[in-house]
């Protein structure tokens, strides 16, 4: 199967197009570092159905190594109690911070968390003073991730294409 990998980014907190705000029982909490065992279960629940697995191979050495990283900030969405999704931030070298891994638990999409989870991962990404903030998404995604970065603002710079097994 083919598959198109898009690249998007911020030049600029003014470029952000902000969505509206989410209702007032949805919250986000930094979880810096993020636990073992609450990032596995984000991981799984938000990306199994999109075939996220790169982090499954990780060991729990590796995982914990990465999440302890001063460069890496995951915050949980909540909706009450409820987890509803998370992103994660992770800065680079080159001055830049990148929204590694964003997205929602599949019973709450399509209430208008998407939004407003974007645009406060792009806010918490900017208050980190990169030169740039920027993200990618592909054609396995889910097809709400590609119009809703572009709605907050975010533009294209580069694509590519692979093949993986179907």
């Amino acid at each position: 199967m083919d598959v198109v990998r898009t690249y998007l980014e911020l030049l600029t907190p003014a470029q952000l197009r902000a969505a509206r705000d989410a209702a007032s029982d949805v919250s986000f909490v930094a979880r810096a570092p993020c636990e073992i065992e609450r990032y596995r279960r984000l991981y799984h629940d938000v990306g199994n159905r999109w075939h996220w697995h790169d982090r499954t191979a990780w060991s729990d050495e590796r995982l914990a190594s990465h999440l302890a990283s001063s460069d890496v900030i995951v915050w949980e969405c909540l909706v009450g109690e409820d987890s509803a999704g998370y992103f994660e931030l992770q800065r680079h070298a080159d001055g830049s911070v990148e929204i590694a891994y964003f997205g929602l638990v599949e019973r709450f999409a399509g209430r208008g968390i998407g939004g407003a989870m974007l645009t406060r991962a792009a806010r918490e990404a900017w208050a980190l003073g990169p030169t740039r903030v920027w993200l990618h998404t592909c054609t396995l995604d889910s097809a709400a991730a590609l119009p809703n970065y572009k709605a907050r603002g975010f533009t294209e710079y580069k694509t590519e294409h692979y093949q993986v097994s179907s």
